[in-house]
């Protein structure tokens, strides 16, 4: 073992130390600045492109219009790391659903009683007051391309649901989410606010106005089974 080794994790300077002191006390305050409809604009919180891209507009649009038809009224809807639909349908359905955001980043807590943290590694891992199929619908979007992340995420699915699953993935998951959630791709293509570099789909077990080639500037209606 080196000497280098001996000395343990490196440090930051003052300099450096005090700079991202700052950084996070600016975010902080952007986030407890935000209020009405403002902190539910997609990009309010910015993306970390690493691992979280979010939706365009008009797509999040028709994912949340989709999810409240099929929740129907005074449904509950469970957004699982697909914070862009839950963005819409609170800007969009804030009377007409009950909506949680169930999120690893803790960023999202802005979003108070409707913030659920949740870690895909743990995904029975829930709070209590999260019942057991409470939620009419589950709209997830697993964070990585992975039949593990998939799998994992499946569990929580599936404990969360009372039947209808719109999952957002990349094409390549097709199988493994037929197989896992007996879920169907559906016609409709979403669209990010970036270029990704691998095809995404959607897919549901449920009669969904997805399936229709509908514009993504119109809303989403029940299609023909």
């Amino acid at each position: 073992m080196s000497d280098s080794e001996n000395e343990g994790p490196p440090q930051l300077s003052s300099y450096a130390l005090a700079a991202l002191q700052e950084f996070y006390a600016e975010q902080q305050h952007h986030h407890s600045d935000l209020c009405g409809d403002d902190k539910y604009n997609i990009g309010i919180i910015e993306e970390n492109w690493l691992s979280q891209f979010w939706y365009s507009p008009e797509t999040a649009t028709c994912l949340a219009e989709d999810a409240v038809a099929a929740a129907g009224e005074g449904g509950r809807i469970a957004c699982v790391s697909a914070p862009s639909v839950y963005q819409k349908l609170r800007e969009r359905h804030r009377d007409d659903v009950s909506v949680c955001i169930f999120e690893y980043d803790r960023r999202f807590a802005i979003y108070g009683e409707d913030f659920v943290y949740y870690d895909y590694k743990n995904p029975v891992d829930l709070p209590e007051r999260i019942a057991t199929h409470s939620f009419d619908i589950v709209v997830a979007d697993p964070p990585y391309l992975s039949e593990e992340c998939l799998r994992k995420m499946s569990e929580t699915i599936k404990l969360l649901t009372r039947g209808k699953i719109l999952l957002c993935t990349g094409a390549v998951m097709e199988d493994a989410a037929a197989k896992l959630l007996g879920v169907k791709m559906c016609k409709f293509i979403p669209e990010h606010t970036r270029t990704l570099g691998n095809e995404f789909r959607c897919f549901v077990n449920y009669n969904s106005g997805l399936d229709c080639n509908l514009s993504v500037q119109l809303p989403v209606q029940e299609g023909p089974k």
